[in-house]
């Protein structure tokens, strides 16, 4: 069945792998650029499937009358795949306020912008599904990245709610959580904040040079990502969460046993915080 799709962001990485396995299979897709001089070598993919939209998600007052406009010249949306965002590097300590800002800003915001403006008309066709594209930093985290997981962090409890919210009005919700993919996230597109504290060298140094030495070398195939999100629009009953990779698996599976590990040798005590005549939350 040909859908319509929605991806923002769809100029390079996965953004634009989602929108190419798309339009190979017959799709349309509407995709969000950021530049004018992106709009022809989008649309050139597949001519009359393939739209190209300037939009920045951070420009919210742009974002409904842009949705506005493509359910009006292009069609309803079918499916929406929020995929714009970058990533922030830094410790903690040297990542200043406003770079934060501007990553939930983005990564965030953005992305809730743009889905409350699609939302409405999915509800009223009861139909549509709404995909996250958030990382396997969604679930766990690692040194250096704090903004991004945070971002990313966010972005998982938005789906995780909206998910049973929309789910009687026959719309669903998937966060997808890819590992590492050979694309220029780690590379051009990296926001790298200046280490100047000496302290945290020894920690942060080596994994800032791991990270620039693997991009372009990672395990993840961005066309096989396209794909993967295919199966999943076309499921009968698709699933609220896909990781993506097998390293993506490791690293998450390895958090979920620390922390329930952690969590059951402290069982007692945070049993213990209870009133003797509460009652449980169902």
């Amino acid at each position: 069945m040909s859908r319509t799709f929605l991806i923002t962001g769809v100029s390079t990485g996965l953004g634009h792998a989602f929108a190419t396995a798309a339009l190979e299979d017959g799709h349309t897709v509407i995709g969000t650029v950021r530049n004018p001089d992106q709009i022809a070598a989008f649309e050139q993919l597949a001519p009359g499937r393939a739209h190209a939209r300037v939009l920045d998600v951070t420009d919210t007052d742009a974002i409904e009358p842009t949705v506005a406009a493509v359910e009006g010249e292009v069609g309803p949306i079918d499916v929406l795949v929020n995929n714009a965002g970058y990533g922030v590097e830094g410790t903690f300590e040297e990542t200043p306020p406003a770079a934060f800002r501007h990553q939930f800003d983005v990564n965030v915001f953005g992305a809730v912008a743009v889905t409350q403006a699609v939302l409405p008309r999915m509800r009223e066709r009861r139909a549509g599904h709404i995909l996250f594209v958030t990382s396997m930093g969604g679930l766990r985290a690692f040194p250096g990245l704090a903004a991004y997981h945070g971002s990313k962090y966010a972005v998982e409890g938005i789906a995780a709610t909206l998910a049973p919210e929309v789910a009687p009005f026959g719309i669903h919700v998937t966060a997808i959580e890819p590992g590492s993919f050979r694309t220029d996230w780690a590379g051009r597109s990296m926001h790298r904040v200046e280490s100047t504290i000496a302290d945290y060298d020894a920690l942060f140094a080596p994994i800032r040079e791991r990270r620039l030495d693997m991009s372009g070398r990672q395990l993840g195939d961005p066309a096989r990502a396209g794909r993967a999100l295919l199966a999943v629009v076309a499921a009968e009953k698709p699933p609220t969460h896909l990781i993506l990779g097998s390293d993506a698996l490791r690293l998450v599976a390895d958090a979920r046993s620390a922390f329930d590990a952690e969590t059951a040798a402290w069982n007692e005590l945070s049993k213990s915080t209870d009133h003797p005549d509460g009652e449980q939350l169902g």
